[in-house]
């Protein structure tokens, strides 16, 4: 017998009283949380497409709020991109959005408006994978489907002292056999649910609160003090630097350019301040000399704080500003595959400047009405700072 068949030795009794001693547990400790409120399967669905890569206490608000602008499948259906993509600004991962936009319009179109209340039908709608419709399907229709996410995972690794790499996809199949064996027939939602809670809660990555689990004395690995080896995880690679100038520039209306994006690729449709992409050596050369020159200068706009700079011109375009000598500073985002560096440079327009058919003046009070992701908040939030 190999540990990870390890479950195979609990005899029916086992798994029995395991089950109840959970869900007693879940009972007493759940979160109170909004998509908890009943069982409605769109508001499951919405709430775990927001939790993918964020987390619970981040998710609520945007949660209210997305409710409160698209409260049903064909309001989600109908919703025009802009409306969609502001009420998920900030959330990141931006493709979840669209993705369920165009569930939405398959579920009016293929299954009469109604969530679809089996696990093959639901793994049809865009951008659902196997733990959303197990989360689905076992929370809303009460199956007997597992939700493996890496909560669950790291739980039943160390339940079971599964050493199979949770990196690897071929792992799932073992997680999964497992997960059947011991889900709740009658509460498979409650049950998949404490699973989620406990490893948010006690089960956690680095420092497991073994004394407060309420399944300790069925856990392979607290038996055997290997709580800290599960589970197996290889490191992902580091994501690759990726270097910009970002230009913050305000014309004589008060008014700042902002560049939409194209409509594929990352970060899709949304507005940011013009940021163009240099070499990490540009980069360096700019930020220690414009920075190391001017360390004194006021950011209000003076007759002489700002000149342009011979050496190494910020961008390779708008040469009708003038930039203030020094960089308000580096802004950074991490993407799953990509870091963004960003030097972030103020300026002021002095002549024309002919408009890309993807560039707008924008005064600011009129910001609420444009779609930003991360980058461009972490640049305007530098701004407003260093205008104080």
């Amino acid at each position: 017998m190999t540990n990870k068949k390890f479950w195979e030795t609990w005899n029916q009794e086992t798994v029995f009283s395991f089950q109840q001693e959970f869900i007693e547990w879940y009972e007493q400790e759940k979160r109170n949380l909004p998509w908890r409120v009943n069982l409605d399967p769109y508001r499951i669905w919405i709430s775990e497409i927001m939790l993918q890569q964020t987390r619970v206490d981040t998710v609520i608000d945007y949660y209210y709020r997305f409710m409160e602008w698209f409260p049903t499948i064909q309001a989600l259906a109908d919703a025009p991109d802009d409306k969609l993509l502001k009420a998920w600004e900030g959330l990141g991962y931006y493709s979840r959005a669209r993705n369920l936009k165009i569930a939405a319009q398959q579920i009016v179109t293929e299954f009469g408006g109604e969530m679809p209340k089996t696990i093959e039908e639901i793994r049809q709608l865009k951008g659902i994978g196997p733990y959303t419709a197990g989360a689905i399907g076992s929370i809303a229709f009460q199956l007997p489907e597992p939700a493996i996410d890496g909560n669950v995972m790291r739980v039943v690794s160390r339940l079971f002292e599964i050493s199979e790499d949770i990196a690897k996809s071929s792992s799932r199949k073992v997680f999964e056999e497992a997960m059947y064996y011991i889900i709740h027939q009658k509460r498979p939602g409650d049950f998949n649910q404490a699973l989620m809670d406990l490893g948010s809660s006690i089960c956690t990555p680095t420092s497991p609160n073994c004394l407060e689990c309420p399944i300790k004395a069925y856990c392979l690995s607290y038996k055997n003090g290997t709580m800290t080896d599960f589970p197996v995880k290889t490191k992902k690679s580091k994501p690759k630097d990726v270097y910009y100038v970002g230009g913050i520039m305000e014309n004589s209306q008060g008014e700042f350019l902002l560049e939409q994006r194209e409509s594929k690729g990352l970060l899709a449709n949304m507005w940011l301040f013009p940021i163009e992409e240099v070499t990490k050596e540009k980069f360096e050369y700019l930020q220690k000399n414009w920075q190391e020159k001017n360390q004194q200068l006021s950011f209000q706009f003076e007759e002489g704080a700002m000149i342009a700079e011979e050496e190494a011109k910020i961008f390779s375009d708008y040469q009708q500003v003038v930039w203030q000598k020094r960089s308000l500073g580096e802004v950074t985002h991490i993407f799953s595959h990509l870091k963004w560096h960003i030097l972030v440079f103020y300026g002021r327009q002095t002549g024309l400047q002919e408009l890309k058919s993807n560039q707008k003046w924008v005064k600011e009070i009129d910001f609420e009405s444009y779609v930003f992701p991360k980058p461009q908040q972490k640049m305007l939030e530098m701004f407003e700072k260093n205008k104080k």
